[in-house]
């Protein structure tokens, strides 16, 4: 009797762990945050987790931080936020950022700067990305747009160093007054 409750107590564990293991594979995925594109919100040298599922059943949405492959060279990956979906036209000028003509309020920026005027229009399946730290941030006002299925993921919370868990905010309430294209 006891050897069949020892037996049943290890393949519990072992189905456990191998639960554990398989969602930390497939579902969540750590990045280490190396520059400063982010800040203030998410610094260099922070751990964030990405959810690797979050796309698999709705689309990237604006606000959303995401995780991606850099467009032009597919072994780096950035963190950005998503500031335009397919279809919408993207507009800035040296300080300001409008998305199909409503100008956006962003609390989540470091500083409100653009190295230029200029307009996109986001094609189908690509996204807008801009970083928080708009002085120093190379995204997609330097290089247009992040293809879907370059996206790995949104990431959801930064876990390390311990003293700065927090979950990473979307803003929502930013893009609320934006109307859609219908593309």
């Amino acid at each position: 009797m006891k050897r069949s409750h020892l037996m049943r107590e290890i393949i519990e564990t072992l189905a456990l762990a191998l639960l554990i293991f398989l969602v930390i594979r497939f579902v969540l995925q750590s990045y280490h945050i190396e520059g400063t594109s982010m800040q203030p919100g998410l610094k260099a040298n922070e751990f964030v987790f990405i959810n690797k599922v979050a796309y698999l059943f709705r689309a990237p949405e604006r606000g959303d931080v995401i995780v991606f492959h850099f467009p032009r060279d597919t072994t780096q990956d950035f963190i950005k936020r998503v500031i335009g979906i397919p279809g919408d036209t993207i507009k800035t000028d040296s300080i300001h950022v409008w998305v199909n003509g409503t100008q956006l309020k962003e609390p989540y920026i470091s500083t409100p700067l653009n190295p230029l005027a200029r307009t996109w229009k986001v094609p189908p399946n690509d996204y807008f990305v801009l970083g928080d730290n708009r002085p120093d941030s190379y995204d997609s006002r330097n290089w247009d747009y992040v293809p879907k299925d370059y996206i790995m993921g949104k990431a959801i919370v930064v876990f390390w160093p311990l003293n700065a868990i927090h979950f990473i905010p979307a803003n929502k309430n930013v893009y609320s007054q934006i109307k859609n294209t219908g593309e």
